[in-house]
């Protein structure tokens, strides 16, 4: 039992020291990547009032932006996706993959995992 602990207590001061030994910009990196939003065919919807107005598909992740100075967050969130224009939860023709962001504050949105995959 005491040896268990002991390495427990080394393997966390060894985790310990990577990470001070990481540079500002690995260290802020991985925050981002704890960030993600993570899924498989991810969907976005976009609503103004009660009205669908945006729908995005085929979403592989959707990452919380992070801030350049300072451990905290931007107001907002991004990604990459299929913009559904004529919102059938379908890619058609002319539909491809956007870039697009959203705000925390004044967006009215929810995001899923697409459940017909």
């Amino acid at each position: 039992m005491k040896s268990n602990a002991s390495w427990g207590i080394a393997l966390g001061v060894a985790a310990g020291l990577l990470v001070v030994g990481c540079t500002q910009e690995t260290q802020n990196n991985f925050g981002r990547t704890l960030q993600n939003w993570t899924g498989v065919n991810g969907v976005l919807e976009i609503y103004g009032g009660e009205k669908l107005v945006r729908r995005f598909i085929k979403i592989d992740k959707l990452t919380t932006a992070g801030a350049t100075q300072g451990s905290g967050t931007r107001p907002y969130r991004f990604g990459y996706g299929v913009l559904d224009l004529n919102l059938n939860g379908m890619q058609d023709n002319g539909e491809r993959a956007v870039y697009f962001e959203i705000s925390d504050y004044s967006t009215n949105y929810v995001f899923y995992g697409d459940p017909g995959s």
